[in-house]
């Protein structure tokens, strides 16, 4: 009998939701970086191994702080994402944080098994310092499951997927097998170009960036794409452009390469930087960028 559900991917931020995902899929449809809010929008992943299929749900990392709109949409995305899915899977550090307390008190109400993963192990030089932790985490709530795991070694994802998969129903699949994402091929190259800024203006990116793209235009030799990186402030446009246009030039190449491999066809790319002042903080900006309801 075949079985199909949705699992929830929570957590704060880079506990690793992303890279999990990536790896899940042995395909990159979500993006990542060191920053916060590199995840802003529910990214639906899905993987179908034998007769089971797995709908994965990333979403933002989750925070107390809600200081701008922004902020409180990022949280609105993540706990939306818990409703109608079958299983919570979250994700924690090898170690326990105020916030996952505040995380905690929130899924009280949570009627869904809670799968709780442990990230990172590979990192944990004494494994046997697990052992104790798992045992405190049992006394905070009764998890369905406590598993640790390192999202980038693949070793230890199969039995997370024999774990999850005990808590699928036994329905028929409800995307065609070849399903990676329901995102569409603008939304994903828009998130390429926004993973090439965080990562290529390391601690200088200014958090207040969003991209977007104005045309998409599709050939059987080439797709022509022009996009527009929204900045705050004129002196962020300067930080994003470059000495001479040196860091657009950059991003715009770093960005193609992993385009054309999206599209598995030659790209013509055209970035333009706008400065848009407080976008982040504009309702009806956000909702232009696919940003809330």
């Amino acid at each position: 009998m075949k079985k199909c559900g949705t699992i929830a991917i929570i957590g704060r931020p880079n506990m690793g939701k992303s890279t999990l995902l990536n790896h899940l899929l042995r395909q990159k449809v979500s993006i990542t970086s060191r920053k916060p809010q590199t995840t802003r929008h529910q990214i639906l992943g899905v993987l179908t191994e034998g007769e089971t299929q797995f709908i994965f749900v990333d979403t933002p990392g989750m925070h107390q702080k809600q200081t701008n709109l922004m902020n409180r949409y990022l949280n609105r995305a993540a706990f939306g994402s818990l409703a109608d899915v079958d299983v919570v899977l979250w994700l924690i550090e090898p170690t326990w944080n105020l916030e996952d307390d505040w995380i905690l008190e929130r899924l009280q109400t949570l009627t869904v098994p809670l799968v709780l993963a442990i990230n990172k192990v590979d990192l944990v030089k004494d494994k046997k310092t697990l052992l104790p932790l798992i045992e405190s985490l049992k006394a905070k709530k009764h998890f369905a499951k406590i598993i640790p795991i390192s999202a980038k070694q693949s070793v230890t994802l199969p039995p997370l997927l024999e774990v999850l998969s005990t808590y699928l129903p036994e329905q028929e699949w409800i995307f065609p097998e070849d399903t990676l994402t329901d995102k569409p091929v603008r939304f994903l190259v828009a998130e390429i170009i926004r993973e090439k800024l965080m990562r290529l203006l390391g601690d200088e990116l200014p958090y207040q960036t969003a991209v977007e793209i104005e045309a998409f235009k599709e050939t059987q030799k080439l797709t022509d794409i022009s996009a527009v990186i929204y900045v705050e402030r004129d002196s962020q446009k300067k930080m994003v452009v470059g000495h001479h246009g040196s860091k657009v030039k950059q991003i715009g190449i770093s960005a193609r390469q992993d385009i054309e491999v999206l599209l598995d066809q030659k790209v013509m790319l055209r970035l333009f930087v706008k400065v848009k002042e407080n976008w982040g903080t504009d309702a009806v900006m956000l909702k232009s960028l696919g940003y809330g309801n």
